[in-house]
């Protein structure tokens, strides 16, 4: 068995981290890991309160998708894309089941990034048109195109400027930049400076909108009523295709199979990974409606992956999305939203001068931390490093201090836990939040 000592060691001689100074790192050395917690090597237990990167929806080693993995390792373990095989066709009805209108074809990836590659590509071979629109508070993946949709400011190292993408802003009432004062106000403008960016980009050059249904790493922003239809009825207006970035909000996540379902609208193509299997293997996809999946009917798509429905992530993506019908996971999240994390979260708010807004939706929300509510100016600054991210890390640290794993993002805490968290688990870690508030509180100016 492997000591801490080693484990730490191999890590840090060969292991190059993602998003890291490699110096300036000190991954925590994890040994096991079951339902909402995983331990350390010294035997700590942690919460998991960011469910890894908001993506082991159905918690840590369920054991249907660990038998199905194995079942399906003693079986076969892989096989090429090109031939039709019982689990990736089981992987891909169960998937195309619960999507809406007519996106029945699916196109299987490795993960959220290759998806999106896939969907902008098929968009821009739909369409003959070159331009991207994105918004503003986006993650998209670290890949080529998605890397250039990224709104945040991860895209800033590797933005070419020549990769046919424009930006724009999104709804978001707390920090509108449309000095909304309503939902309604903030719709209705985001709306029109969406349309005012296509009319002056020439609409006959776009060929997709892509949008995070409800935001995640940006934020936890869910669009105001209307939004996403009126986004919708401009794609219709220009012959534009609409892209619904799911990879985070999808398989339970909002309280619902796919984010999309709150709002009824439905997309041209559907991007998800993630919570397809938690990530128990590696698997992305796109969801393609019968008129884009057409256009292939007698041409090839220029476009393929090794590793394209795998066998294993396509067992264990089948035996998740079983378990989470079989088990009511879905409803689950909502219940907990609704009765335990949403009224916990803004009872926080009263008593934390450094809360300065809640919002989400099932497991999916983001406390906005403030300096000051009466300005809402952030706890740190945007995209802060160093010193200035010290208010953060200070209340970072008192989370882990505490056994609960935070998801921490600029000024925001996400609270994103599996969608299988018990009542009485997320309760311990609102509890936990209570505390590690006080670090936060500490920095705000009264």
């Amino acid at each position: 068995m492997s000591s801490k000592e080693a484990v730490k060691a191999a890590d840090r001689a060969h292991v190059f981290h993602s998003w890291s100074a490699q110096g300036l790192i000190d991954p925590l050395p994890v040994e096991r890991a079951a339902g909402s917690y995983f331990w350390d090597y010294d035997g700590r237990r942690y919460l998991d309160f960011s469910s890894q990167l908001v993506n082991t929806n159905i918690g840590h080693q369920h054991p249907k998708v660990v038998a199905a993995i194995q079942e399906q390792a003693a079986k076969m373990c892989t096989v090429a894309p090109g031939f039709a095989v019982d689990v990736r066709s089981e992987a891909a009805r169960l998937i195309a089941e619960r999507t809406p209108g007519d996106l029945d074809k699916i196109f299987f990836t490795n993960g959220g990034a290759e998806a999106v590659e896939n969907a902008v590509r098929m968009a821009r071979l739909h369409t003959g048109r070159p331009k991207l629109l994105s918004a503003y508070r986006s993650y998209h993946g670290a890949t080529a195109a998605a890397i250039n949709l990224t709104g945040d400011p991860r895209r800033w190292a590797s933005d070419t400027g020549s990769a046919g993408v424009v930006h724009f802003w999104g709804p978001y009432l707390y920090r509108s930049h449309f000095h909304a004062e309503t939902e309604q106000q903030e719709c209705a403008r985001a709306l029109a400076h969406l349309e005012e960016t296509v009319a002056f980009e020439g609409p006959q050059t776009i060929a997709a909108i892509i949008l995070e249904t409800v935001v995640g790493g940006g934020g936890i922003l869910v669009p105001p009523p209307g939004y996403l239809q009126g986004v919708r009825d401009l794609c219709d207006r220009y012959g534009i295709v609409l892209v619904f970035d799911e990879v985070m909000a999808g398989f339970g996540r909002t309280g619902a199979w796919f984010a999309l379902d709150h709002f009824g609208v439905t997309p041209d193509l559907l991007t998800f990974a993630k919570g397809v299997n938690s990530g128990y293997v590696p698997l992305g996809g796109v969801a393609i409606s019968a008129k884009i999946a057409a256009d292939f009917d007698q041409r090839p798509y220029p476009g393929g992956l090794t590793y394209s429905g795998h066998p294993l992530a396509c067992a264990s993506a089948v035996a998740t999305i079983n378990a989470m019908a079989e088990e009511g996971i879905v409803e689950h999240a909502a219940h907990i939203g609704a009765t335990v994390l949403g009224p916990g979260l803004r009872e926080l708010a009263e008593r934390h001068p450094s809360i300065g807004e809640v919002r989400g939706m099932g497991v999916f929300w983001a406390l906005d931390l403030v300096r000051d509510r009466t300005t809402r100016e952030p706890l740190v600054p945007y995209n802060a490093t160093g010193d200035a991210f010290r208010p953060m890390a200070d209340f970072a640290a008192a989370c882990k201090q505490r056994g609960l794993w935070p998801f921490v993002n600029m000024n925001r805490t996400h609270v994103v836990p599996p969608c299988t968290i018990s009542e009485t688990e997320a309760k311990e870690g609102l509890a936990v939040l209570d505390e590690a508030l006080t670090a936060a509180d500490a920095h705000t100016l009264g």
